[in-house]
């Protein structure tokens, strides 16, 4: 096994890097991607996780990069002010499969004047659509730079921060809980800081927030039934099939992350989020099953069969039945989802205590 100081290594990583042409940065994902399965079977699973998402920032940073340059060729010259490219979602998280889509965004500075807002439209859909050039399918709820809401100057970033964790009707929340992911990749560090600093003041001063969370955490399909079985999928081409992204990965993220948020924890990490509330709790077996059972989710998520079409990994997300029938997979999946199960119904219980107490 490679330590992870030695990625830089690859010479995968470094045509990424010296990329100046889209074809070119297609291409170097390519082969960076290609490498990594070639490792994938011999190296520790966390450590590859964190290669790909390593790589994923490489891509995204020149990305942006090979954007000003088109952009300037094409006459538009330099950005007019400064900007944070920003990733949100399993990106955000640092736990994203070599198949997962685009989320993220743009923070332009207030220095930007009207005349030039134009640059930054054209900058958001360059960007996105060479990422999704690159290999990166674009974000089917529309979380991306190219959209005017995940597109807009610190001063406007902060006062939909601010709509957004003071209004407890759902969009507005589930909203504000993707943007609660977000991470630094390029551009200007002190914007992100600054738009940091603000979602952070809007977590303190929102407290009447954390039923709406709560309410937006417990709901996720049934994975279990009564009788404690694997619930798969019904009808369609996975019947039979279990969807380990929205069965047991996302049901395990939003529970950590409304406990995060609830204790004031700024890691946007799901494994970092529940070392830290282990940590402020004390442990407790159930923290810690939650945090075993994160684990196993992060290891499934890049287990489940994939396939190549011109050159890019895709993947369903599903474990197949055949897969399903291993008594092993069986046992372990089962154990995995009842600890979702449980910390949904404890999840559920403050809720009701919430409502009750009229908090």
């Amino acid at each position: 096994m490679k330590p992870l100081e030695s990625i830089y290594s690859f010479p995968e990583f470094l045509e990424i890097q010296e990329a100046r042409e889209e074809q070119e940065l297609r291409n170097a994902r390519i082969s960076c991607q290609n490498k990594l399965l070639e490792m994938k079977n011999e190296t520790n699973p966390e450590v590859w996780m964190s290669w790909v998402n390593r790589m994923h920032d490489e891509i995204a940073q020149q990305a942006a990069v090979l954007c000003e340059i088109k952009l300037s060729e094409a006459g538009f010259g330099q950005p007019p002010a400064r900007y944070a490219f920003v990733a949100f979602g399993s990106s955000g998280r640092q736990e994203a499969t070599l198949w997962s889509d685009q989320d993220n965004g743009l923070i332009i500075g207030d220095e930007l004047e009207e005349g030039d807002a134009g640059y930054f439209l054209k900058f958001g859909v360059s960007l996105s659509n060479l990422l999704e050039f690159a290999g990166y399918p674009k974000c089917a709820g529309k979380v991306m730079c190219s959209e005017p809401k995940w597109r807009l100057s610190l001063t406007e970033w902060k006062k939909q921060l601010t709509d957004w964790s003071s209004d407890v009707a759902w969009e507005p929340i589930r909203h504000f809980i993707i943007a609660s992911d977000m991470r630094h990749i390029a551009g200007s560090v002190d914007l992100s800081s600054a738009w940091e600093i603000h979602f952070r003041s809007c977590v303190q001063q929102q407290p009447g927030m954390v039923p709406a969370l709560l309410r937006n955490t417990v709901h996720h399909k049934a994975t279990l039934n009564v009788m404690g079985r694997i619930v798969t999928e019904r009808f369609g081409e996975h019947a039979g099939d279990f969807d380990v992204k929205y069965g047991m990965y996302i049901p395990l993220v939003n529970s950590i992350r409304t406990m995060a948020l609830q204790r004031g924890i700024t890691d946007t990490s799901s494994m970092k989020r529940i070392e830290r509330i282990i940590q402020l709790e004390g442990g407790g077996l159930l923290l810690e099953n939650v945090q075993r059972a994160l684990i196993y989710a992060l290891r499934m998520r890049i287990e489940t069969p994939f396939r190549i079409r011109d050159g890019l990994v895709e993947s369903s997300g599903y474990l197949l039945k055949e897969q399903l029938k291993n008594k092993k997979v069986q046992y372990e999946l089962r154990d995995a989802l009842g600890v979702v199960r449980r910390i949904h119904r404890s999840l559920q219980r403050e809720l009701r205590f919430i409502d009750r107490s009229g908090l």
